[in-house]
């Protein structure tokens, strides 16, 4: 893409990026009170069928993805003008789902920086291998690869290890305004999670909450996971990576069911999302639409989607996410082509001449 195109996309979007402060409170009341009114009634459901309550639970998951898609936006500075607002309501509705604000602020803006950068991988994204890195790799990282990278373990163990464990400490390197954010947050929690164990009883508080911690934190992982590891995705090395490029091209437009997109803040539209984070979530269909170019990135649907649930390894050659099996078939025809040219070379056709 030219530096003129790059110019006139940015251009084209940059109306885009600005905040209505109106929407943004509109968001809040419409996401923060039907998951608070939906946990009541799933608590009052408890006397009536636990299934009852799962159920509402299930839809409660969704409005705390939605929740988290409020943090997210207050994150890159787009859902307030005022950085002040962004970050009380971020420190808010990160205690809510449970993510230190400023933590995950700082993560996330590196995995925006360096996205798609195959030479700049570790930090705010998962964790993916070149086939030539997973040959190279030694036993033991082959299994605990192959362990991480199931999705069993990915989506079930995922939630837990994320958002319970790996969120809850600092890193080595945070910063004492990162750090008093995490302790702030950490304490919020206990607070909040004693209250709610005083006024229903810790056995309700548990039958409630830990469905919709599970649903929400798996649905989140998924989001992550299907709008940056679909086959035809982005990745290349520093010398050849592109900001742009890795925007439009390795995010996907995960087209969903009008409810399912409203209920996700129209996260679906990644591209948009990754080429400007300052565009709120109530803006990304909007831009997208206005924007022939951004329509014309990998558009990936709610069925289509699970076929990524395969995909372990990233194929320079192809260019193209691949299946461990996938992977053992090309070696394996790799060999047998090896064989046959060697076969070739030891048993050569019998001269003509002489005859």
């Amino acid at each position: 893409m030219s530096n003129a195109s790059i110019s006139k996309l940015k251009k084209d979007v940059a109306p885009y990026e600005k905040t209505d402060t109106k929407a943004s409170i509109m968001q809040i009341i419409n996401t923060i009170g039907p998951l608070l009114l939906l946990w009541y009634g799933a608590y009052l459901s408890l006397s009536v069928s636990y299934w009852l309550t799962l159920l509402i639970a299930i839809v409660a998951s969704g409005f705390m993805v939605r929740t988290f898609i409020i943090f997210h936006d207050c994150c890159h500075g787009s859902f307030f003008k005022s950085k002040l607002a962004n970050d009380i309501v971020g420190t808010i509705t990160g205690v809510l789902t449970i993510v230190p604000y400023e933590q995950w602020k700082k993560s996330h803006s590196i995995h925006h920086a360096t996205s798609s950068n195959l030479d700049k991988r570790g930090i705010g994204d998962m964790w993916i291998l070149t086939v030539e890195e997973y040959e190279a790799s030694s036993i033991w990282t082959k299994i605990y690869y192959r362990i991480y990278r199931n999705p069993v373990v990915m989506f079930g163990v995922g939630p837990i290890a994320v958002f319970l464990l790996q969120y809850r400490f600092n890193t080595k390197n945070a910063r004492k305004k990162e750090r008093i954010n995490t302790y702030i947050t950490n304490v919020s929690i206990v607070v909040l999670y004693s209250l709610l164990c005083w006024a229903v009883g810790w056995q309700a508080f548990l039958l409630i909450q830990t469905p919709i911690f599970f649903v929400s934190g798996l649905l989140g992982i998924w989001l992550f996971y299907v709008q940056h590891q679909f086959e035809d995705s982005y990745f290349e090395h520093e010398d050849e990576w592109s900001y742009v490029q890795a925007a439009v091209e390795g995010s996907s437009y995960y087209k969903l069911p009008k409810v399912l997109q409203w209920i996700t803040g129209n996260i679906g539209f990644h591209h948009v999302h990754h080429l400007s984070p300052r565009v709120p979530n109530y803006n990304l269909e909007k831009a997208h639409n206005a924007t022939p170019p951004l329509q014309k990135a990998t558009t990936i649907t709610l069925s289509k989607s699970f076929k990524s649930l395969r995909f372990r390894l990233w194929d320079e050659e192809k260019k193209s996410f691949i299946s461990f099996k996938e992977m053992k078939r090309t070696k394996e025809n790799e060999h047998s082509l090896s064989k046959q040219l060697k076969a070739k070379r030891s048993n050569p056709k019998p001269s003509l001449e002489g005859k």
